[in-house]
């Protein structure tokens, strides 16, 4: 997917206007930003959005991110923390003296 970001008032509006005229290459919209398919037609839109408005639109390719892309101790972690007993627990609190990865430790550890 491509993500479009409109960074000033005029690019919002034109990226507004063309995610109105074009629905079919919209996969979602989020204000000053969108979500294009990835297809040529998506990459004209965008693109003639960056050829009016220049640095005032960003252009990211973005790749979807499955549960399967993270490891296993993280997601093994997500899953122990959404099952536990009290819902106000922080996670620094709840991972402590468990088998879980600790929030600092997954902080500074890229994908």
């Amino acid at each position: 997917m491509l993500l479009v970001v409109a960074h000033s008032r005029p690019a919002r509006r034109d990226l507004r206007n063309v995610c109105r005229a074009h629905e079919d290459c919209v996969v979602r919209q989020f204000g000053r930003a969108a979500l294009l398919s990835w297809t040529e037609f998506a990459a004209f839109q965008a693109l003639r959005l960056y050829e009016k408005h220049g640095i005032d639109v960003q252009l990211e390719r973005v790749v979807p991110f499955e549960p399967a892309d993270a490891p296993d101790d993280v997601r093994a972690a997500a899953r122990a923390y959404e099952d536990r007993d009290a819902p106000s627990t922080p996670y620094a609190r709840f991972a402590s003296g468990r088998d879980l990865p600790a929030p600092d430790e997954m902080r500074g550890t890229d994908l």
